[in-house]
């Protein structure tokens, strides 16, 4: 029986679903948003409250446990200073759990985005090329438009090293009397009795 035992298992043992969900939590500190299965973002919302929580205590045995829970110095400096801060006011619920419309293609698993509260706006978009980057495109366009088969015609090239030039031509056939012999040219009888 499962009397008072809390906390999905997502079928690993205890040493795989402690590291996933430190792996997790310091993706959301880190970057402030992801996007997981809703399961998965409602069981991390527990382990990043409790960090940030302890974060904002701001005493040196906090940093010490904070540590020993993430494992990285780059996210418990911003656990005790940018997080501390900004949710100093807060008396709890530091992370939301946004359900998504569309599923995840493999399993039609649904998905959710766990993100930090007021954060600041996170820039998604791509970056524009430099100048560098974007003449070296031009020029494979341009190269592209002249001879737009360029590249199959490596592929398919009739000076492959195969002999006879090409895929199942006669002439890579083999010669002599390696080949198999049909009824006809065997030499023996219709009626197929030994002597």
């Amino acid at each position: 029986m499962k009397h008072n035992v809390d906390g999905r298992k997502f079928g690993r043992n205890t040493s795989h679903r402690v590291a996933m969900f430190r792996n997790m939590a310091n993706a959301v500190i880190e970057k402030e948003q992801i996007v997981t299965t809703v399961q998965k973002a409602k069981e991390i919302r527990r382990v990043v409250d409790r960090l940030v929580t302890l974060g904002k205590s701001g005493l040196p045995a906090s940093r010490r446990l904070a540590f020993n829970r993430t494992r990285s110095n780059e996210i418990v400096t911003k656990l005790f200073s940018t997080l501390a801060d900004r949710y100093k006011e807060r008396a709890g619920g530091y992370t939301r759990v946004l359900k998504m419309a569309d599923r995840r293609w493999g399993d039609a698993a649904e998905m959710a985005i766990l993100e930090l509260v007021d954060h600041p706006v996170i820039d998604r978009k791509r970056k524009p090329r430099t100048e560098v980057e974007g003449e070296k495109k031009a020029g494979d366009l341009e190269a592209a438009a002249k001879d737009p088969f360029g590249r199959f015609r490596k592929l398919f090239n009739p000076k492959s090293k195969v002999k006879g030039g090409g895929h199942g031509s006669l002439a890579a056939a083999p010669k002599g009397g390696a080949g198999r012999k049909t009824p006809a040219s065997s030499g023996s009888s219709k009626s197929g009795s030994s002597s």
